[in-house]
Parts: C-alpha cells; sequence; structure tokens
C-alpha cells in the first residue's frame, strides 16, 4: 500500500479563494459565516443578510460551493470549520478563512480536510503564524498551498475519508438525538413544575440545598500527582465547557478523597467566572475548586439538574453585579432559590418520563467521546498509511 503513496504540495492539487463575490451576482440575500460564529469544528450561527435592506459585511468576499473545504486563517490551532457536503443557498464567508477548492480529479476533498485537522499539521500552521506580528496569529493560503502531503490514489483516499466521516456522521447524528431529547426534557419539567397556577395537593416548598449536596471542589495544585503516578485529568471551567480533558488539562493525584472524583454522569455546576451546569460526560476527573459537584441521596439527578439550570439565568445576574475580577454566587443563593418538592407518587410518575431521557442523553454523549476518541487514533494512523484501510469495517 505505502508503494503507492506520493507527495506533493497542497497548492499542486487544489485553488484557494477561487470564487469571489461581486454585487453582479444578483442576490437577493446572503448566507453569511465569520470565524467568530465557530467554535472548534462547529458553527454556532450562520448569518442571514437580506441585501434589500442590509449592508453585506466588508470581510463578506468568498463564494463556497459544494465540495468546498472552509479553513480558518485565524488562530489555525483553535479554528477551523470544514469540509463542505451541502451548503446554504448563498453562501459567503469571510476572508478570516481560507476556501479550498480541491481537483477531484486528482484528490478528495474530504479526505485533504481530515489530513488538515491532524494536531501536527494544525501546530504546524499555528507555529507558522505565530511569528508573524499582527493581532491574532494568522496563516495566509500561500502558507496552507505549501503543505505536503503524503497522498494514496484516489480509491484509497476516499476509503480513509469514508471511514472517518463515518464516525463523525455517527457523532452528528446522536448529538441530534441529544438535541431534540433535551428540548423534550425542558418542555416536561417546564410543563411539571414550573407552568403550575397552583401548587398540587401533597407538594411543599424547598430550596435547592434541600433536594441536593454541592459539593465544592478542591485546590488542585495542593494535591499534584507524585513521581510515580500518572494521575488524573483535573476538572476546570474550561474542560466544562469543552465536555472533556486534554493534553492540556492539569493533573492532580489518585489519592484524593473518592467524593472530589468526577464520573460520567454527574452533575457539574461552575458557580464562579462562567457560571454553568452540565452532565459531565468526560470520563474520571478531579474536581477543581469554583465547581460543585452536585449529588442527592433522595432525588434523581435529573430534578436537582434542571432545577438548578432554571435559576442559571438568575445565578449569572447576580454573579455579573459582583464588583470582582471573577463573580460568583453564594450557599445563600442556593438556599434562596425556591423549588417545587412533589409528593412521593407524583415524583415517580414524572420520574419513569424524564429519567429514562436523561439516561440516553448521558449515554449517547459517552458513545460520541469513544467515537472521537476512535476517530482521532485512527486519523494519523490512516493518513500515513501504517493502516490497511482494505482491513477496516465500520
Amino acid at each position: 500500500m505505502k508503494c503507492e503513496w506520493k507527495i506533493v504540495k497542497l497548492g499542486d492539487i487544489a485553488d484557494f479563494n477561487k470564487f469571489l463575490y461581486s454585487e453582479k451576482e444578483g442576490w437577493n440575500f446572503v448566507n453569511y459565516l465569520d470565524t467568530g460564529n465557530i467554535t472548534k469544528n462547529k458553527i454556532e450561527a450562520i448569518q442571514y443578510i437580506d441585501l434589500l435592506t442590509e449592508s453585506l459585511p466588508s470581510r463578506a468576499k468568498r463564494k463556497v460551493k459544494n465540495s468546498n473545504i472552509i479553513y480558518s486563517s485565524v488562530r489555525p490551532n483553535q479554528l477551523h470549520y470544514g469540509y463542505i457536503k451541502t451548503q446554504p443557498n448563498n453562501f459567503l464567508v469571510s476572508t478570516g478563512f481560507v476556501v479550498i477548492d480541491v481537483d477531484e480529479k486528482i484528490a478528495d476533498s474530504q479526505f485533504i480536510y481530515y489530513f488538515l485537522i491532524q494536531n501536527n499539521i494544525t501546530n504546524y500552521l499555528h507555529s507558522i503564524a505565530e511569528q508573524r506580528v499582527s493581532a491574532y496569529p494568522s496563516i495566509k493560503s500561500s502558507d496552507l498551498a505549501d503543505v505536503e502531503i503524503n497522498l494514496p490514489n484516489l480509491a484509497t483516499q476516499k476509503k480513509i475519508a469514508k471511514i472517518l466521516s463515518a464516525l463523525d456522521d455517527k457523532i452528528e447524528c446522536n448529538n441530534q438525538i441529544n438535541k431534540n431529547l433535551e428540548e423534550q426534557a425542558k418542555a416536561l419539567f417546564k410543563k411539571f413544575f414550573i407552568d403550575i397556577d397552583l401548587m398540587p395537593d401533597g407538594w411543599s416548598k424547598g430550596c435547592l440545598l434541600d433536594i441536593a449536596d454541592y459539593l465544592n471542589g478542591l485546590a488542585m495544585q495542593k494535591f499534584r500527582p507524585s513521581d510515580q503516578e500518572i494521575g488524573l485529568p483535573v476538572l476546570k471551567i474550561k474542560e466544562l465547557r469543552q465536555g472533556m480533558c486534554d493534553d492540556s488539562s492539569e493533573k492532580c493525584s489518585l489519592s484524593i478523597k473518592d467524593e472530589f472524583i468526577v464520573r460520567d454522569g454527574d452533575v457539574i455546576f461552575s458557580w464562579s467566572g462562567s457560571l454553568l451546569v452540565d452532565f459531565w460526560c468526560g470520563g474520571a476527573c478531579g474536581l477543581n475548586q469554583h465547581l460543585f459537584k452536585v449529588t442527592s441521596k433522595t432525588y434523581d439527578s435529573w430534578f436537582y439538574y434542571f432545577w438548578t439550570l432554571y435559576y442559571l439565568e438568575r445565578f449569572n445576574a447576580i454573579a455579573s453585579a459582583k464588583a470582582t475580577t471573577m463573580g460568583h454566587i453564594k450557599r445563600e443563593d442556593l438556599m434562596n432559590a425556591e423549588v417545587f418538592l412533589p409528593s412521593q407518587n407524583d415524583y415517580k410518575k414524572i420520574d419513569i418520563l424524564l429519567k429514562p431521557i436523561v439516561n440516553l442523553i448521558i449515554k449517547k454523549r459517552i458513545e460520541n467521546r469513544k467515537l472521537a476518541k476512535l476517530r482521532d487514533t485512527l486519523l494519523p494512523k490512516l493518513m500515513s498509511g501504517e493502516l490497511d484501510v482494505d482491513k477496516i469495517e465500520i
């Protein structure tokens, strides 16, 4: 298999920013994407612009077509978007992206996309960007054109891309399922606990501290692993926001008390800095200070998760009002957050509806973590020819 591969430059098999927008297009509207509207490989929002009533941003110049690759030229180790399978109509991106149009007679654009998102490639491009004096580290299309690729024949490229995209497609499918499940769960919680005029018979009132324990994490710098320990990743706000620990996550000793170890399915509430609450599905890790691990011996996790989520907007307002560098809330704020406590019989009826939904959400998130790990393990091995694609089935 290796003998079929040859080294080429990306500029030899692709054009860059080939299609530029002109008013002569006669478009009445544009779907526009800027680098500020993506996190790593995920679009947060595409802006719809009515050209009959609105002006087009000066940066909106580059047209995107199916099978193009959109790659961020700004902070290339943090942002990239991806391979465009299906584009919105009249799709433009900002000059913060390089639009790569691959010659499909020579190379498969999806294969090229996966090649470009390898850590060694993004780190290489980032090192180039860091050498330039500018407000943000950035690369040029010529930097991408000079990247060398070990290219197999077209059939092998397509097989490799198919394996990797199958994993990404499954991850995206799970994300869409979870999005629907989360909306259902929120709607049910709202119906049973928020949109009620009178408290049902047998119900009572309490506060967040009545339904769960909010355990604050440790100052993990005091609990570093010994020289003989591999250590446990530390869960901080960054990790909670991205839903996983990574190579840059700090480590703590495995000898910390078990109550400070976070496991899949635990509810974690960041009460300082960036306030957010979520089910952790990123594997075992150590709970850092400024994070609560929320547990209960009486109620299931969906109950205290949705009540905490319900008050998150209020808690953010309280934290923002504090004249400190890091806004936060106090335990008295948890005490002042009123909740409805259902009767035992009613709780069981609601639990039958909500618990399976939440459990399925957690299950699919864990599955996605494992799929992503498998993809990231296979990626460099497939791209180097170390693995024979003919021996892999998805």
